[in-house]
């Protein structure tokens, strides 16, 4: 699908990947999931942390995404997250996903190299988008500076923008963070700034935020997609109902490690997921109790 930055918007969950137990891409559960969040979704971004990027290797990488990409079929836009430790690696992801039809690519900045000079993540992510940005093809930056150990500040934002950077999603958990971002982005109106979690989905979006990529997207797609409509239709009582929901949802996610908790509350709502990547491991039989238990009392199984 063809899109310019600022059409990726509204509810992105960072799709998970499904592994056979053996830790095996496992084709089934990733269209499985694929096919349970695409009704209530305006884009996916895959092959992330949610969905274990950084795990795999770049064959399997390219092959998660291909799977993907064909499930989804055009319906929605996808932004192929491409971020690797090296430049090489992210430029080879990048080229894969244009070729194999993705809308655009994100990317995380270098980890396993924290604190570097400001010129490298400059040069580091001019090589991607010289080997493959366009108006019809953009460039995200995905600022995680918890998993990268690169902060991506505001001027160098503003220095990556005016050299070709279309996009950002900002995963930094502080509002005061995207603030300063949008305005060293202000000059360019194709720029388009994403919150990177629901946590801050209602401050982010009156703030003027166009999409979020969130990972509840993954195991409640459909409680996302009605926040969104109560935050369009003004109902500011609706949404803030259901940021207090979402913001439970996550604390029970949180108890354990998300990922593998979302591969079992998947499992409740009957999605044949699969398996998290190693080292993450399925929850035990005792804390999916707990789980569902907790799930229950918040009237969502």
């Amino acid at each position: 699908m063809i899109m310019k930055a600022k059409e990726f918007a509204g509810i992105i969950p960072p799709v998970l990947t499904a592994f056979t137990q053996q830790g095996e891409i496992y084709e089934k559960g990733i269209r499985e999931i694929v096919s349970y969040v695409l009704p209530h979704v305006d884009g996916l971004y895959p092959v992330g942390t949610y969905g274990c990027g950084p795990m795999m290797t770049v064959p399997e990488r390219k092959r998660a995404l291909e799977i993907v990409l064909d499930e989804v079929n055009g319906k929605v836009p996808v932004v192929a997250h491409v971020g690797a430790a090296d430049t090489v690696t992210t430029v080879e992801l990048a080229k894969h996903a244009k070729k194999a039809g993705a809308s655009g690519v994100g990317a995380i900045c270098p980890y396993y190299s924290p604190h570097l000079p400001e010129d490298c993540l400059f040069a580091h992510y001019a090589s991607l988008i010289d080997a493959v940005g366009e108006e019809q093809f953009p460039v995200f930056l995905y600022n995680n500076p918890h998993y990268s150990q690169n902060p991506v500040t505001p001027g160098l934002l503003a220095r990556l923008a005016a050299y070709g950077l279309r996009g950002c999603k900002d995963s930094s958990f502080d509002f005061v963070n995207f603030l300063l971002y949008q305005n060293a982005v202000s000059a360019y109106s194709d720029f388009n700034l994403i919150i990177g979690t629901e946590a801050i989905f209602l401050g982010a979006f009156e703030a003027g935020a166009t999409g979020c990529v969130c990972g509840m997207g993954n195991i409640y797609p459909e409680l996302m997609a009605k926040m969104l409509d109560q935050f369009r239709k003004g109902d500011k009582a609706g949404a803030m109902q259901s940021q207090r929901l979402i913001l439970s949802l996550r604390q029970i996610t949180k108890r354990w490690p998300t990922v593998a908790v979302m591969h079992s509350i998947l499992r409740m709502r009957g999605v044949d997921a699969g398996h998290p990547r190693r080292p993450y491991a399925d929850i035990d039989e005792a804390s999916q109790k707990i789980v569902r238990s907790e799930l229950g009392k918040l009237g969502l199984i």
